[in-house]
């Protein structure tokens, strides 16, 4: 965990106030790890949790430790949001952001945290693949003010290649986000001879262009950042020769995307 002692909000009255957000407060769940100063999961400096749990089989995943069954530090929704607001003065311009792993693999968990914040007067933002959507509940999703939606593929083969699982829960999840009026931020991770097929990043951009709460399309270059993870795990990493894109694949990927009426950063 980041620390940041000079910068951290300890404000007594705060913290007694966690007792009284609600009954699930004493909800337990699995953390992996804390970054108390993330500028890229949301607006504004941020407090990101990554919790731990993921369905997903994703060949580029930089935490494939948090993969399987949620497991990791065990703490309650109330430990976890007594230092979320230990840091409230700190990211009052930005918020919490629940990653993982997928943090829908534990929604009460994640819905206490989020009640908890939103009560605390904090933004908060959900980052997840959307392929467990249907355990967030409208009571969960109305403690969101953001969710990061990753959207790995339209090909369903492809998507299958990236994820091992099918891309139909998180387009329905999408469309359910959308008829929510809830705000969206999409993620699309661009890999060199997998995800880069202009078919297939023509489909993401169709499907983008319909949707009426996307605030933000990302365009992110893959990278080998869990490499050695998968070695420290004895996995094998199946794309250590995969090329990172150059700016050249990227603006193509822009390009691609333009076509449609759709502005990807």
């Amino acid at each position: 965990m980041n620390s940041l002692p000079n910068l951290v909000d300890t404000d007594t009255a705060s913290l007694a106030q966690v007792e009284d957000v609600c009954p699930s407060m004493q909800t337990r769940g699995h953390v992996h790890s804390v970054e108390t100063c993330g500028t890229v999961d949301g607006p504004g400096l941020r407090y990101v949790l990554f919790l731990s749990g993921c369905p997903l089989r994703c060949k580029y995943c930089h935490n494939p430790d948090t993969q399987g069954k949620s497991r990791g530090e065990e703490k309650t929704a109330e430990e976890v949001l007594k230092d979320v607001l230990r840091y409230r003065n700190f990211i009052r311009n930005g918020g919490l952001t629940i990653s993982g792993g997928e943090p829908l693999m534990q929604p009460d968990f994640v819905h206490a945290i989020l009640k908890g914040t939103k009560q605390a007067g904090l933004h908060t933002a959900l980052d997840t693949s959307g392929f467990l959507g249907h355990k967030a509940s409208d009571e969960l999703l109305e403690n969101v003010d953001l969710v990061l939606l990753d959207l790995k593929s339209w090909d369903p083969l492809t998507y299958t290649l990236v994820t091992g699982a099918s891309i139909n829960p998180t387009l329905e999840f999408a469309d359910r986000l959308d008829a929510m009026g809830k705000p969206v931020w999409i993620r699309f991770v661009l890999v060199p001879g997998l995800t880069d097929a202009e078919s297939n990043i023509s489909g993401v951009a169709s499907f983008v262009a319909r949707l009426n709460n996307v605030a933000k399309v990302g365009i992110l270059p893959f990278h080998k950042m869990g490499e050695g993870k998968y070695r420290e795990l004895g996995r094998t990493y199946t794309l250590s020769d995969t090329p990172t894109p150059c700016s050249s694949d990227i603006k193509r990927a822009r390009e691609i995307f333009a076509r449609y009426g759709v502005t990807a950063a």
